[in-house]
């Protein structure tokens, strides 16, 4: 694994184009080509490719740059490292799987195998769809051939599964008209519920498999 800490300025160029501007960042490139780019702040990556992807790096004009190319679909996100303040490598050792259970993967598991438990007409298409905002946890298209993007939550969801959908949709404006925005969850908040009507978005019920549920903390989310 290679970890580099640096003030940088990030160019992507697929599905769509995107810049992000100077900064201080922490990049991580793992051995099955995973490239990862993080912010101070936030959980999730705000550039990524996932694994499969040919990592190289060059030298221009003094400046290291460091290039993570994807093909079908064709993706690159390029890195220029303007002042690098940490650069290390290790060859990790790790061959433990994490067993997750009752969480979100089971529920998508579980609409793709029986698309009727979304809605009749539905047909999934794409898993793990990745865009400018992040990874759309499904996809697919409803009896009148209208696009669906599913959002995902094994708990209660709450505003902050609103905005990440709007994210997701917002990246099809293109076609606003014939894409349906779509919160997937147990159940949800009254105050989230609201942004999604406003929002002109939809939210489905569903439980996740009742053979993998745990028991499981509540986080500051499920109250907003």
């Amino acid at each position: 694994m290679i970890i580099i800490l640096a003030q940088c300025h990030v160019e992507y160029e697929g599905r769509a184009r995107s810049r992000l501007d100077k900064g201080d960042r922490l990049i991580l490139i793992k051995k099955d080509g995973t490239f990862t780019i993080h912010q101070e702040l936030n959980l999730d990556p705000v550039n990524w490719q996932a694994p499969g992807c040919k990592n190289k790096v060059s030298l221009k004009e003094n400046q290291i740059i460091l290039q993570s190319i994807k093909t079908k679909p064709d993706e690159e996100i390029t890195v220029y490292l303007d002042t690098v303040y940490c650069a290390t490598y290790y060859n990790c050792v790790d061959t433990k799987n994490l067993e997750i259970r009752g969480y979100e993967k089971h529920m998508v598991d579980l609409a793709w195998e029986k698309p009727e438990l979304i809605e009749k007409g539905f047909r999934p298409t794409r898993r793990e769809y990745q865009t400018e905002n992040g990874f759309i946890d499904l996809m697919g298209t409803d009896k009148d051939e209208k696009l669906m993007i599913l959002e995902f939550k094994s708990r209660k969801a709450g505003t902050n599964a609103v905005k990440q959908l709007k994210g997701y949709v917002e990246c099809f404006m293109d076609n606003k008209e014939f894409v349906r925005g779509i919160i997937v969850a147990p159940d949800i908040t009254d105050n989230a519920l609201e942004l999604l009507k406003s929002l002109q978005m939809e939210f489905i019920p569903l439980n996740p498999p009742k053979d993998l549920l745990t028991k499981k903390a509540s986080t500051l989310d499920s109250f907003f």
